[in-house]
C-alpha cells in the first residue's frame, strides 16, 4: 500500500474570487481519491517561512460540512503580496522541510508563481501552479482564476452607471485595473457597452477621445458617453496639445481616469461634464461566478492528479475548454501577456463604433 502523501496549498499575491473554490477542490479530490493529508499554508510565503499550517481535512471530517465556507469570496487561507521574500529564501526553504512536504499547489499571478518557482527550483520541491489574476494575464491559458468575475463586476458597474451619465448628459469615466494588461478593460468595455476603452496596448489622444463623443452627439443624438480605462493605460499622444495636467510621457498622480477627464474638460473647453469612478478593490471582491467556480474547481483537480502521477514544475492552463499543463519555465517566460491590438475582440469592439485608440 502506497504510504500516504502530505500536500500543502497556499494562495499567494493580490486576492480574487473563486480562490476558495480552488481549495475546496484540492482537499476534496486528494481526501475523496486519494486519501491524501492536505495542510493549508496560511498568508502564502509568509507561513512558509513561520512553519505554520492549517489542517484542511483529516478522517472524521465533515468535507461537506466545509463547502459554504470555501464558496465565499476571497481566500480562507489569507494572502500576500510584499516583502522580499527571495532575502529569506533559506528560512522557507527549511520549512518546507520541517513541514514534510511531499508537494506543494500554489495559486497566483505570474510575479507570486516566479518567486515561488524560484524557491521550488532552489528546495528541489515538488512544485504545480494554478493561474489566478483579475488581469488575466498569464501566458498559455485562456483564462485564469478571478477574471471572469471581476468581468462581471466591472459590467455591473457600468450598468449602474449609465442611468445617472444619460439624466445628467454626462461622460462617465470608469477607472479599472489592469496595470500591464487591458484584458480587463476590453472584456468589460464591450460587454457594458462603453463607447471608449483605454488600454495599455493601444496609443490614443485626447483629441481622438473628444472627435468620438463629438460624433456620438451629432451623429447619433447621444449627449452621454461611458469611458472604460484601464489604470494602466499610458499618457495621450497628444498630451502637449492641451493644458496638461502632468509632464509629456510621466504618468499622472491623480490616476488616469481623472488625468483623462481633466484632459477632456480642458481641450473642449469646460463645455462637456464629465466624471470619474475609480472602481479599485471592488474588482476583487464579491462571491465568484459560476465560470469561475467551475475553472476554479477544475484547475484543483487537475493540480492534484499531476501531483499523484508526479508531473511537477507546471501550471494548469485552460485550452481549448479543457486543462491543459504547461511547464511553468515555458509560461512564465511569456507573461504577461497584453491585449492583441489587432485581435478579435478589439476588431469586433472598433467594428461596433468604439474607440479604442488612433488608427495607423
Amino acid at each position: 500500500m502506497k504510504p500516504q502523501k502530505r500536500i500543502g496549498i497556499l494562495t499567494s499575491g493580490g486576492d480574487c474570487p473563486g480562490l476558495n473554490f480552488v481549495i475546496r477542490a484540492v482537499v476534496r479530490h486528494a481526501t475523496l481519491t486519494y486519501d491524501w493529508e492536505v495542510v493549508g499554508i496560511p498568508y502564502a510565503t509568509q507561513g512558509l517561512l513561520e512553519g505554520k499550517t492549517m489542517l484542511l481535512n483529516c478522517h472524521g471530517l465533515d468535507l461537506h460540512g466545509i463547502d459554504p465556507l470555501l464558496s465565499l469570496g476571497g481566500t480562507i487561507l489569507g494572502s500576500i503580496n510584499k516583502g522580499d521574500t527571495l532575502a529569506q529564501a533559506s528560512q522557507i526553504l527549511a520549512s518546507y522541510e520541517k513541514l514534510g512536504l511531499d508537494a506543494l499547489i500554489a495559486v497566483g499571478g505570474d510575479g507570486s508563481l516566479m518567486i515561488l518557482h524560484e524557491l521550488a527550483l532552489q528546495g528541489n520541491w515538488n512544485f504545480v501552479g494554478i493561474p489566478k489574476t483579475i488581469d488575466n494575464d498569464v501566458a498559455q491559458t485562456v483564462w485564469s482564476v478571478g477574471f471572469d468575475t471581476a468581468v462581471n463586476t466591472v459590467v455591473d458597474a457600468l450598468n449602474r452607471l449609465i442611468y445617472t451619465a444619460a439624466s445628467h448628459d454626462r461622460v462617465m469615466i470608469v477607472e479599472v485595473m489592469g496595470r500591464k494588461a487591458g484584458h480587463l478593460a476590453l472584456h468589460s468595455g464591450i460587454a457594458g457597452g462603453a463607447d471608449c476603452i483605454i488600454i495599455p496596448e493601444i496609443p490614443y489622444s485626447i483629441q481622438g477621445i473628444c472627435n468620438h463623443l463629438a460624433e456620438l452627439r451629432n451623429r447619433w443624438g447621444h449627449r452621454f458617453a461611458i469611458l472604460v480605462v484601464a489604470e494602466g493605460a499610458k499618457v495621450a499622444t497628444d498630451t502637449k496639445d492641451c493644458e496638461n495636467v502632468c509632464q509629456p510621457n510621466q504618468k499622472p498622480n491623480c490616476g488616469m481616469g481623472q488625468y483623462i477627464a481633466d484632459q477632456i474638460i480642458r481641450c473642449t473647453n469646460n463645455q462637456i461634464d464629465v466624471r470619474t469612478s475609480v472602481l479599485g478593490h471592488i474588482q476583487r471582491g464579491g462571491l465568484p461566478s459560476a465560470l469561475d467556480r467551475l475553472l476554479a474547481t477544475a484547475f484543483g483537480k487537475v493540480a492534484v492528479d499531476m501531483v499523484a502521477q508526479e508531473k511537477y514544475n507546471c501550471i494548469v492552463t485552460w485550452q481549448n475548454g479543457q486543462v491543459v499543463p504547461m511547464p511553468i519555465e515555458e509560461v512564465l517566460r511569456q507573461s504577461p501577456t497584453g491585449v492583441d491590438p489587432n485581435g478579435y475582440l478589439v476588431q469586433t469592439a472598433r467594428a461596433l463604433g468604439v474607440y479604442l485608440g488612433d488608427t495607423q
